[in-house]
C-alpha cells in the first residue's frame, strides 16, 4: 500500500482493536507520569458521540507545574469523512470512517517551560454512505487506513540544550524505521507548524507526519508506537530542569502574547481541531488544547537585543538541531 490511499492486501489487513488498546494504554500511562510530575490530579471526563463512538478527556487546570494540560483519547466512527480528513484524498469523500487517536497539549505555568504537543491517531475509510454517490470501493475491497501523529515543542525562552534535547528524542523515535524519516517528518512538521498569515513559526518544531501506511499495517503501527512511547523521554528532561527557574511578569506577559500564536495556529490550520469541530466532536475536549491565559497587542515586536528578541532571531527560523 502506498502512502496515497490504496487498499492494503488482505494479510495486512489492518487492526483496529490492537490500536485502540495501544492508544488507552498510553494516555493511562503518560497521565500517570504527568501526575507524579505535577504533584496533582488530572480529571476524567468521559464522553459519547451521538453518530458514533466517544472518549475519554483528561484535564488538569492550576496545578503544580500546568496551568493546564490535556490528554485525550477519541474513537469516532461516522457515515462520511469531514471536509478535513478528504482535502488531500478527494476520492475518499462520503466514505465511512472509523477514527482514534491520543492527542495531548501542556501549558505549563513557568514561561521556562515549554508548551509541548503530542498526538498519534489512525485513520480508516470503509464504504461509501448510502445515496453518497462518491468514492464506494469494490464489494469485498479492504478499507483504506492510514496513520498520522507527531510532537512539537514551543519554547518561550528557550535553551538551545533543550531544543537538541526534543530533537534528538524524535530522530531516535523513527530512526530504526528507516533513516529517511527523520528528516522527511522533521521537514514536515517544520512546514505543518507555520503561521502564514505572520510569517512565523509557531515553535522549534518536532516530528509531523500524516497518510502514513508505508511497509504496511505492522511496520506503520509500530513507527507510531514508538513516536508516542518516546513523548516522554523527549519533554519531561526539559521540564524537570526548567520548572523551579525564577521568572518575573515581564516573562508572564511574552508567555500570553506567543500564546496567542498558539491560539491562531489551532483555530486557523490545525486539522485536529478541524476535524473534531467538522465531525460534531465534543467541544470542550478539542478547545482543551488552548492556553487559559493569552494575549494580544496590536504590532508588537520584540526589543533588539532582548530575551525577546533571541526566540525570533536564533530558534524560529527552522534549522537541523540534530
Amino acid at each position: 500500500m502506498t502512502a496515497h490511499g490504496q487498499a492494503c492486501a488482505a494479510d495486512e489487513a489492518p487492526d483496529a482493536a490492537q490500536v485502540r488498546d495501544y492508544l488507552v494504554g498510553l494516555q493511562s500511562r503518560i497521565v500517570e507520569r504527568l501526575e507524579a510530575l505535577d504533584g496533582s490530579a488530572f480529571r476524567s471526563d468521559r464522553w459519547e458521540r451521538p453518530e458514533g463512538g466517544g472518549g475519554l478527556t483528561r484535564v488538569i487546570e492550576e496545578g503544580g507545574l500546568f496551568e493546564r494540560g490535556g490528554v485525550n483519547f477519541s474513537h469516532v466512527k461516522g457515515a462520511g469523512l469531514p471536509a478535513s480528513a478528504t482535502a488531500q484524498r478527494p476520492h475518499l469523500a462520503g466514505r465511512s470512517f472509523e477514527a482514534m487517536g491520543v492527542s495531548l497539549v501542556l501549558h505549563p505555568r513557568s514561561p521556562h517551560v515549554p508548551t509541548v504537543h503530542m498526538n498519534v491517531r489512525f485513520f480508516t475509510a470503509g464504504a461509501a454512505a448510502p445515496g453518497s454517490g462518491a468514492g464506494a470501493p469494490q464489494p469485498g475491497a479492504a478499507p483504506v487506513w492510514w496513520f498520522g501523529g507527531g510532537m512539537d515543542l514551543t519554547p518561550y525562552y528557550p535553551f538551545e540544550q533543550d531544543v537538541i534535547h526534543f530533537h534528538s528524542v524524535c530522530r531516535d523515535a523513527v530512526r530504526p524505521f528507516g533513516e529517511h524519516l527523520h528528516p522527511r517528518f522533521k521537514k514536515w512538521c517544520d512546514d505543518y507548524f507555520f503561521l502564514k498569515h505572520r510569517n512565523e513559526a509557531r515553535g522549534v518544531g518536532g516530528l509531523f507526519f500524516d497518510d502514513f501506511d508505508e511497509g504496511g499495517f505492522a511496520h506503520a503501527f509500530a513507527m507510531t508506537r514508538s513516536v508516542g512511547d518516546h513523548f516522554l523521554d523527549a519533554w519531561v528532561p526539559i521540564a524537570e530542569q526548567r520548572r523551579d527557574l525564577p521568572w518575573s511578569e515581564r516573562e508572564r506577559e511574552f508567555q500570553a502574547l506567543r500564546r496567542g500564536r498558539y491560539v491562531e495556529f489551532n483555530l486557523v490550520f490545525d486539522r485536529g481541531t478541524l476535524f473534531g469541530l467538522q465531525s460534531g466532536g465534543r467541544t470542550e475536549s478539542i478547545l482543551m488544547s488552548m492556553p487559559p491565559s493569552v494575549r494580544w497587542r496590536y504590532d508588537w515586536r520584540p526589543q533588539p537585543g532582548s530575551p525577546e528578541a533571541r526566540l525570533y532571531d536564533d530558534f524560529l527560523a527552522p534549522r537541523d538541531w540534530v
